[in-house]
């Protein structure tokens, strides 16, 4: 979940740009655009900074255990076709 601080400070930019007049709503049109906004965060699936350097990290190890693999793979092949070849 995004931080309310993020969301707080998006609702208090969209309400400066409101026009003097409509200021006399000021405390309901925030609340209502800062739920707006809220709603179309929580929409786009969005994940936290954390989620995604974890997520990168087990991906580095997982493509570095391919590659360990796929010299391993290679070596037996290797081996296999020597056998084969005498």
């Amino acid at each position: 979940m995004l931080d309310p601080k993020i969301l707080d400070d998006i609702a208090s930019r969209l309400n400066r740009a409101v026009p003097p007049a409509a200021k006399a709503v000021q405390q309901d049109l925030e609340k209502n655009l800062r739920a707006a906004v809220q709603s179309a965060l929580a929409r786009l699936d969005l994940v936290t900074r954390e989620e995604f350097d974890v997520q990168s990290k087990v991906l580095a190890r997982s493509r570095a255990k391919i590659e360990q693999l796929e010299k391993t793979v290679a070596a037996l092949e290797a081996q296999l076709l020597k056998r084969d070849g005498k």
